[in-house]
């Protein structure tokens, strides 16, 4: 008993900032917290601070429950008020409370039988009333309201709590999410009631800004790291143009974080120079054993020379960095903030960090060496993304949205891709959506998510959860006309609102997407009334006839969609036919591209010119444009090579020319 008595009493004694024994074990003293300095300071929410005091000095029904995004600083606006209370800054009612933070799994936690947990919850509720000065704080109030439940004739948490707030025998701070507010709280009004909602906004990005230099200090303590201003600035800009599906200021804090964290550990770890120095010493340590083995003295001693060559320029290397990393302050700027969204996001950081206006020099040049024969189109699609990106665009619309309209063939898809790799760096951030799948009504759901009770509802969207998981991309609407009017309505919202809501209440921003629709509409009819181009036709009667094909793909492109959506494309582009000369430039793409994947296998393949003119004229197809000419290379071309490399008439490190000879295709093996 003696002993029982003496653990008892150094339980009381442990008890938080005055807190008996029992609350103690269940959640946290935040004003002593704050008394002790372990609180982070909150900055730019005097405002909220300031409606919960208000509402806590209220006779009745002074419960606030503060309502947002995760992310958004709920939590921090409580460690404000501790801050606001432990400096003196509150009326005389709230001089002196305590602000006490309920751990819920922890009360949870072992409760084995009917009832336990409604004991333990009675108890610390006792407890707080008891002492009489305590504001009870419940993060994620909602996960509580049905615990304790056990079906029909159960008693939950809500049913505990609701006697003693409408008497204001309990004063309690709760926080919870928009969508769980809704979930838990407005379907029982009861509840809803004896609890002040205050809504709590996403701050801005300067806002965040302000917060952050705030917290620098203790993140700079905390990894011994120096946070520049630039680096405070980057958190804050880039997490809010390229982290979409997370809030400020928490994803910029995470940022900061992560970066400062990989700073120091980087300042540890071996620089990879000293690393490769030491697997060389070690490669030539086993080449001097083995020369001396074989009595290649004369060898054993240039490896003996070289050997000791590596050791002095790794102690020099390893001298350096010593001093390097003990007297030069570590700190992140710009650049490690960059890395950082580049590895969460997975966008190069090079196209992050690069001045915009050097990328948007290089765009034209870089789609113009990709797509040939479509100058007017190429101009027209790097003057849209100029202006975009110069700022003279809502910042809430996509980059940029463009209608493709020409014949099959002739490189709309082609330019898309472009597209991609020269604003993203990848050719594979291109989303194709084939607008052939959504010609049914009952298919168009399919884009945001089947509606809930639907088989596929937990799926997603098959566009939204790409543009989720890609959210800098090039979006692909192909052959457009094909798909349901329905359809038409989702491509309004993401031209107009840069946004959408799948079927889960997920906002997907298209903000950072370029959004291409292709259409080869009214191109057949065009194709059946017109002679064909590049071969000794006017340059006068093409321009004229081209014209006519742009009026008449416009009139068919009019009668397929509303004027509204055609009204928000930022660009209709009219593609030409393709002529000879552009599918010879094409053919030199392709042999590059050919010359490329054989480079692996150190083959070299010279087409002689000649031989290129007669694979051209065999794939030239004025009304099917430049596919045509890919499967004759794979037919004349590949399908030969392929034979003579697995015959072994060719093998690595030969060099075949490909010429003409009596009016056919020869390989010869130079």
């Amino acid at each position: 008993d003696g002993a029982e008595s003496v653990s008892e009493t150094q339980t009381e004694r442990r008890a938080e900032g005055g807190l008996s024994a029992e609350l103690a074990q269940f959640g946290t003293d935040l004003t002593q917290k704050a008394r002790d300095g372990k609180l982070d300071p909150v900055i730019g929410r005097g405002k909220e601070i300031e409606r919960i005091i208000q509402i806590l000095c209220r006779r009745t029904k002074n419960n606030p429950v503060l309502i947002g995004e995760p992310g958004v600083g709920k939590s921090a606006i409580v460690d404000g008020l501790a801050q606001a209370i432990v400096n003196g800054q509150v009326p005389d009612l709230l001089t002196g409370k305590i602000v006490f933070s309920l751990d819920i799994t922890s009360m949870v936690a072992g409760t084995r039988y009917r009832g336990d947990f409604e004991e333990r919850l009675k108890k610390a509720i006792d407890g707080i009333k008891r002492a009489g000065n305590i504001i009870l704080f419940i993060d994620e109030i909602h996960m509580i309201l049905g615990t304790g439940s056990t079906g029909e004739g159960g008693i939950d948490v809500a049913n505990v709590l609701k006697p003693m707030l409408a008497r204001g025998e309990l004063q309690t701070i709760g926080a919870t999410t928009v969508e769980e507010y809704r979930k838990y709280f407005e379907k029982d009004a009861a509840l809803e009631r004896r609890f002040q909602p205050i809504m709590v906004e996403q701050p801005t990005v300067s806002d965040t800004i302000e917060i952050l230099q705030g917290l620098k200090e203790k993140y700079e303590q905390h990894h011994k790291v120096e946070i520049t201003d630039e680096a405070v600035s980057a958190a804050a800009i880039l997490s809010d143009r390229y982290i979409t599906d997370r809030f400020l200021p928490d994803k910029a804090i995470d940022l900061i974080d992560e970066a400062a964290s990989r700073k120091k550990i980087q300042s540890f770890t071996t620089p990879p120079e000293i690393r490769r120095l030491e697997d060389r010493i070690k490669e030539v340590e086993l080449n001097k054993s083995e020369a001396a083995r074989h009595e290649q003295y004369e060898r054993a001693d240039r490896l003996k020379h070289e050997r000791d060559s590596l050791v002095e320029q790794k102690e020099k290397l390893q001298a350096e960095w010593n001093n390097r990393s003990h007297d030069v302050k570590l700190s992140i700027g710009e650049e490690e903030i960059a890395e950082i969204v580049s590895e969460w996001t997975g966008i190069p950081v090079r196209k992050i960090t690069e001045g915009e206006s050097e990328k948007l020099q290089h765009l034209e040049e870089i789609l113009h060496k990709r797509v040939i024969g479509q100058d007017e189109a190429v101009t027209a699609v790097a003057k849209a993304i100029k202006r975009a990106r110069a700022g003279l665009k809502d910042p809430k619309r996509p980059i940029g949205s463009f209608i493709f309209l020409g014949p099959t063939g002739v490189g709309k898809t082609e330019l898309a891709k472009a597209l991609a790799e020269a604003m993203f760096g990848d050719e594979n951030l291109l989303i194709r959506v084939d607008m052939s799948e959504y010609m049914e009504k009952h298919n168009v759901s399919k884009l945001i998510g089947s509606a809930p009770g639907y088989v596929g509802y937990d799926e997603g969207g098959q566009l939204t959860e790409k543009v989720r998981r890609k959210p800098y991309s090039v979006v692909l609407f192909d052959e457009v006309e094909k798909a349901h009017p329905e359809v038409f309505n989702i491509l309004l919202q993401i031209l107009e609102d840069g946004r959408l809501t799948d079927s889960h209440g997920r906002v997907v921003s298209f903000k950072n997407t370029i959004v291409i629709m292709t259409s080869n509409i009214g191109a057949q009819e065009i194709g059946k009334m017109r002679a064909p181009l590049g071969f000794g036709t006017s340059s006068g009667r093409e321009e004229a006839e081209y014209e006519n094909m742009k009026e008449r793909q416009m009139d068919a492109l009019k009668e397929a969609m509303k004027p509204e959506l055609i009204n928000r494309i930022d660009e209709i582009i009219f593609f030409h036919r393709l002529t000879r000369d552009d599918l010879e430039k094409i053919a030199d793409i392709m042999f590059a591209s050919l010359e490329k994947r054989l480079d692996e296998r150190s083959v070299t393949v010279t087409v002689s010119r000649e031989a290129k003119d007669y694979i051209v004229g065999e794939g030239y197809n004025e009304e099917y444009g430049a596919r045509p000419l890919r499967r004759t290379i794979q037919r004349l071309v590949e399908d030969r090579l392929s034979e003579m490399l697995l015959t072994g008439r060719i093998s690595d490190g030969d060099k075949v020319n490909v010429v003409m000879r009596d009016g056919e295709l020869c390989f010869d093996k130079a």
